[in-house]
């Protein structure tokens, strides 16, 4: 009897060939296709009797993973994959269950792939669920993964004793989560809990809402989280986007490794989704903090070339943290306040503590505890004066609009500076890449 993997090794050349093409952006050959591992295929109408062929879908990721191995790729087609039940039973209330458990790994040189089919929205639906205790929609708990494409909503919680439930759980290294769109479920969009070098790229987090935690309604859904213990470097959001998350859109509160967020906006967090009614903390960028107490083991985070408007509360938010994390790059606008340092010392007292760099504040409340801080070459450090006029747009609208093909940050006039502005060429050189004389101050460079 033929098994499935001999089946889908005889797929298509031309089908093999382009699934590689996708993965590395480029024209090959035949016998580099036949390098790169099985390809297969899941739909909604799939069934996981078949063979797993374009023409002859699964229909679960459970099924796909027990048969991909290290170097293989899944395709998911579009529509629908709604889920009513964990894979496993709650043994009580607070427990915590899985919808879709990931835990078979790949290789540093051949990842597993779980990605979207081409020009399609594979959307993972887990609003039906009845499970009365904590759910995660994907437990990730293998490394080297990597989720391209896919569409989570809805995972709920089912009763008020527990914080939040979770879109993307993780617990796994090595792993990449690109251009997810995470949106409306009962706590954290995504997740971090342990692991290091996770790569979270080109992701949307939004409308997150946990109406039955235990804290009170608003008060834990974040857009991106990360909390983390030692001993796990690497964790990078790069290019992401959170916005109306009734807790904050990226919070770091309780890591133990340092994390890195570049190239991502946060607006709008702190409220009701689509309201302005308010619910949980409301920061854009919450970078640490370890409850408020001083804690000598904490790190440094850094949070650069992002831009926050519109938060409930501080657009940059320190949290309390112990060390003075690098804020470079970064605009603030219309936040209360833009930037937040609240530090703590040894002795438990309230400092400004954060590396200030080339960052723009404007209107909104500006700044709070920044005595203190090693702060230069910031609009507020320089003689500049901001004006609507310095910027191409000052909207705070359009800023969800669809990505870049390659799934990257559309670009909009919104914050940038014009071609005269006086924020071009005030910065200071801290490492990142800019163009003229000097980096320009805020989060976008002008080309």
């Amino acid at each position: 009897m033929t098994n499935s993997r001999n089946v889908t090794a005889t797929l298509r050349t031309s089908a093999v060939t382009a699934a590689l093409a996708a993965l590395v952006g480029a024209s090959v050959t035949a016998g580099e296709a036949a390098a790169v591992g099985h390809v297969y295929y899941v739909a909604p109408d799939g069934s996981d009797s078949a063979s797993g062929t374009e023409e002859s879908p699964w229909a679960t990721i459970a099924h796909a993973q027990e048969v991909a191995e290290a170097g293989d790729t899944v395709y998911f087609r579009g529509g629908t994959y709604a889920y009513t039940q964990a894979n496993n039973a709650c043994d009580s209330q607070t427990d915590r269950v899985d919808a879709i458990t990931l835990d078979k790994s790949g290789t540093s040189a051949a990842p597993i792939r779980y990605w979207a089919y081409p020009g399609e929205q594979p959307v993972f639906d887990f609003s039906a669920m009845k499970d009365d205790c904590r759910i995660k929609g994907f437990d990730v708990t293998g490394s080297w993964l990597h989720l391209k494409g896919l569409e989570a909503s809805g995972v709920p919680q089912n009763n008020d004793l527990n914080h939040e439930s979770w879109g993307v759980w993780i617990s796994g290294s090595h792993n990449t989560f690109e251009q997810l769109d995470l949106h409306d479920h009962m706590g954290p969009g995504l997740f971090i809990q342990q692991g290091g070098d996770n790569l979270v790229l080109n992701s949307d987090s939004h409308d997150n809402y946990d109406r039955h935690s235990s804290g009170g309604a608003g008060e834990n859904a974040d857009g991106f989280g990360a909390h983390i213990a030692a001993g796990n470097a690497g964790n990078v959001f790069r290019g992401c986007r959170a916005w109306w998350n009734t807790d904050d859109g990226f919070d770091l509160i309780n890591a133990y490794s340092s994390v890195t967020i570049e190239d991502s906006w946060a607006w709008r967090n702190g409220y009701v989704p689509g309201t302005t009614t308010g619910a949980g903390n409301g920061n854009g960028f919450k970078a640490g903090g370890y409850g408020g107490d001083y804690d000598p083991d904490g790190v440094k985070h850094t949070v650069r070339t992002s831009a926050a408007f519109d938060n409930r509360a501080a657009g940059f938010y320190a949290n309390h943290h112990t060390v003075a994390n690098d804020f470079f790059n970064n605009t603030g606008f219309n936040n209360h306040p833009d930037f937040n340092m609240l530090g703590v010392s040894p002795s438990g007292e309230d400092v400004g503590l954060g590396n200030l760099r080339n960052n723009v504040a404007y209107k909104g409340t500006l700044l709070s505890n920044t005595t203190g801080t090693a702060s230069t070459h910031n609009s507020w450090d320089l003689d500049v004066t901001l004006t609507d006029d310095q910027f191409q747009s000052v909207s705070t609208t359009e800023w969800d609009a669809p990505r870049r093909a390659d799934g990257s940050l559309p670009v909009l006039p919104h914050l940038r500076p014009t071609e005269n502005s006086t924020l071009i060429d005030e910065g200071t050189d801290v490492g990142l890449p800019y163009t003229g004389q000097a980096p320009d101050l805020g989060a976008f460079e002008t080309p």
